[in-house]
């Protein structure tokens, strides 16, 4: 098989994390006699640093034309230490999400049992959990108007949905509960927000097109607690964008690391492969970055992006592996060896 995919290194450790999955990625194509074409493009600082636009018209080509992209990473210090910039590479990627079509992120939690001493919650309320955000990602208040008035004193930014945002992912978290549990739970906060409250109605309303997922409302605040105190009482979590910000990075390290999640980005034309971990700037270069989450998002994209569930497997499996014998970077190793990021990539491969 052919597959194309576009190679968005980004910023920070992002190019040495994107450097191991593709080791990885290569591996599995010679096992299972596939043809990977690489077509790498510039997005977020480096891309500014080139040509001033975080997210370039000729990167956007590059990720239409491609069966999926993998991406690394965005951020820069310099950007976020100065209020005033008017050019930021987040906005790359909030471009991306919005050229792309791509409105549903799902961020998967679990956990591996030989790192389960690992998180910082206790063991009892930890294990089992298996469970799935999906965040919508263009609508709602990053997208909406924002801006100053009353000479710069006053700030506002607006959130603002549609019934129809609210439908399509939806739509994607009920048919998500139907291959699982059968359990669905709307994160919102309908006490006090009208956004809400249309989420609400409008996920009631499409209760009677799947008779079999038993569907739970729960306010956002009320899930943050949960998700601490019983994760592994959740299933698939449908939300909206800031709410699901927030929760995903949270339910992010009842893992133990945030060096471990994978996350998807889906929607209307290409999707997008990544880590949930950000540009980790003071890491940069220095060779000790996780590239785990890189390289389990490589293996989402094989299964979901290409229906290639061997290869998908072969990853994860490797992974557990990986993990099980000690083979692992700083953040996960204690007392024992630390390994390179590009050593853990190299052995990897190797047993691919």
């Amino acid at each position: 098989m052919k597959l194309n995919i576009a190679l968005l290194a980004g910023d920070g450790i992002g190019p040495e994390v994107i450097d191991q999955a593709v080791k990885v990625c290569n591996a599995v194509a010679v096992k299972f006699n596939h043809e990977i074409n690489w077509t790498p493009a510039l997005t977020g600082s480096a891309a500014i640093d080139a040509c001033g636009e975080p997210y370039p018209d000729e990167t956007h080509e590059i990720c239409v034309n491609a069966d999926a992209v993998l991406f690394g990473a965005i951020g820069h210090p310099k950007y976020d230490n100065d209020p005033s910039a008017k050019v930021r590479p987040e906005q790359g990627l909030l471009k991306m999400r919005k050229k792309l079509g791509l409105f549903a992120n799902v961020r998967p939690t679990f956990t591996f049992p030989s790192l389960i001493d690992n998180s910082p919650l206790k063991r009892e309320r930890i294990e089992g959990t298996d469970l799935v955000f999906l965040r919508e990602l263009t609508g709602g208040i990053y997208f909406g108007e924002k801006g100053r008035r009353d000479d710069g004193e006053t700030a506002f930014d607006n959130c603002v949905y549609t019934r129809a945002e609210v439908q399509r992912l939806a739509k994607k978290g009920f048919e998500l509960a139907m291959t699982r549990s059968k359990k669905l739970c709307c994160v919102d906060k309908a006490n006090v927000l009208e956004t809400s409250r249309l989420w609400r109605e409008t996920v009631q309303a499409m209760e009677n097109e799947y008779p079999e997922v038993t569907v739970s409302y729960e306010f956002v605040d009320a899930v943050a607690m949960r998700l601490v105190q019983w994760p592994n009482s959740y299933d698939v979590l449908i939300t909206e964008n800031l709410f699901g910000d927030i929760l995903t990075d949270e339910a992010s390290v009842i893992s133990g690391s945030m060096g471990l999640m994978p996350s998807a980005s889906v929607g209307e034309k290409t999707s997008l492969y990544e880590p949930i971990h950000g540009s980790y700037p003071q890491a940069t270069g220095l060779d000790i970055a996780n590239p785990l989450a890189t390289i389990l998002s490589a293996a989402m994209m094989f299964e979901d992006a290409f229906g290639l569930t061997q290869e998908a497997e072969a990853i994860k499996n490797v992974v557990n592996k990986s993990l099980v014998e000690g083979i692992v970077t700083e953040d996960l190793s204690g007392k024992n060896k630390a390994y390179k990021t590009s050593e853990v990539g190299d052995w990897l491969a190797k047993n691919i």
